[in-house]
């Protein structure tokens, strides 16, 4: 440890620190006494002591830094005494995190990706026999949104035991995988040899799935050319170039519905096409032309929204932010439901057959397994 507490003194409420390099904190009585070393059961790592049992007015009846450099706190509430490693302090201080710049981790990206999608690939076996190969593709996954995993196996249900390298599947009612193919009396838009708008998957839950992989087994047909564009990167050409409609799209929710005909359930969600996080930075979009019901927001939103709406669907669907690509067997198309889009072009069912199956797993998955295998610490 190079940083070491250099002064503490006491105000009404909290703590002040004085560091050796100058930098200074604030440590409030109830979050000092809420965080004890003790708090946490050693196993479980689950806090185990109750604030509610102290009263709002708990705080120091004597501090100080002691021979190890901790600071020691003894209580006016409890007979209890906490010790506090500075190391510790300094790595959780809410005072100096608040200061420091907010950094994303996403990379955009837009139509330019067209002539670079080398850099969106990773090979099946890789990430099935390498830690390597999993980072690789999970760090594609969450800062892009966007990977193509080649030369995987084609025989049906065979993607199990590479997303099972993440974790468990998200089940819904299309059961898992699901079968992407032109069928009869399809119940959705997706089971026909139709074109697809960019969209998401699933809009009417309340949480989307998370991420999406669409496993190629066959596609010898005439059309059927995928698209995908990056969610995230026109809501930021949005909100540079178009403020209000950035603002307008952030503020009004839109009513999203389910009307599956095989189901005996009844799906309604309302979100807003752009939800922010509270860092500022993009959370999801919810778009879906398909699955979007009739907009009942108040009437003075009603004609703002619909510019806005018609403004940010034809920006997803322009060239210059859109990259196209046609699925071969073995390729899996693996996205992030909640940024990136995608869609297709009409295929011709009678020219040969087109098959691909589908599997979700939620973002939660993703994000704790890339945090597990780069040993994040928080």
């Amino acid at each position: 440890m190079t940083t070491k507490i250099s002064k503490v003194s006491k105000n009404s409420s909290a703590l002040n620190v004085e560091w050796s390099d100058g930098e200074k904190s604030n440590f409030n009585f109830l979050w000092l006494r809420d965080n004890c070393p003790t708090a946490h059961d050693k196993d479980s790592n689950h806090r185990m002591f109750n604030l509610l049992e102290t009263s709002e007015n708990i705080q120091p009846s004597d501090y100080k830094i002691n021979s190890d450099g901790k600071l020691e706190i003894k209580w006016s509430e409890g007979n209890h005494t906490s010790y506090y490693d500075p190391n510790w302090l300094r790595k959780n201080c809410y005072t100096i995190k608040q200061k420091q710049r907010y950094v994303s981790p996403y990379k955009l990206w837009n139509n330019k990706l067209n002539s670079d999608l080398e850099s969106v690939t990773v090979e099946h076996d890789k990430v099935i026999n390498t830690e390597e190969g999993l980072i690789q593709w999970l760090n594609l996954l969450h800062e892009k949104g966007f990977a193509i995993i080649k030369n995987a196996p084609t025989e049906k249900k065979s993607a199990f035991p590479i997303l099972n390298r993440i974790s468990h599947i998200r089940q819904t009612f299309f059961k898992t995988p699901f079968e992407v193919i032109n069928i009869p009396k399809p119940n959705n838009s997706a089971y026909t040899a139709h074109g697809l708008r960019n969209h998401i998957d699933l809009p009417y839950f309340e949480i989307p799935p998370g991420y999406q992989f669409l496993h190629c087994l066959i596609n010898d047909a005439e059309g059927g050319m995928s698209h995908a564009v990056d969610g995230f990167f026109v809501a930021e050409y949005l909100k540079k170039n178009d403020p209000e409609v950035f603002n307008t799209l952030v503020r009004i929710p839109v009513k999203f519905i389910d009307k599956d005909y095989t189901q005996d359930k009844k799906r309604l969600f309302y979100a807003p096409e752009i939800s922010l996080t509270k860092d500022g930075d993009y959370n999801d979009i919810r778009f879906s032309v398909a699955t979007m019901g009739v907009m009942d927001c108040v009437p003075e939103d009603i004609e703002k929204f619909y510019k806005a709406h018609h403004k940010f669907g034809k920006l997803l669907h322009d060239d210059k932010f859109v990259v196209k690509f046609r699925l071969k067997p073995g390729d899996i198309f693996c996205f992030n439901n909640r940024r990136v889009l995608h869609g297709r072009t009409e295929f011709n069912p009678n020219s040969g057959h087109r098959h691909l199956q589908g599997y979700y797993i939620d973002r939660d998955e993703i994000i704790a397994r890339l945090n597990y295998l780069n040993k994040a610490d928080f």
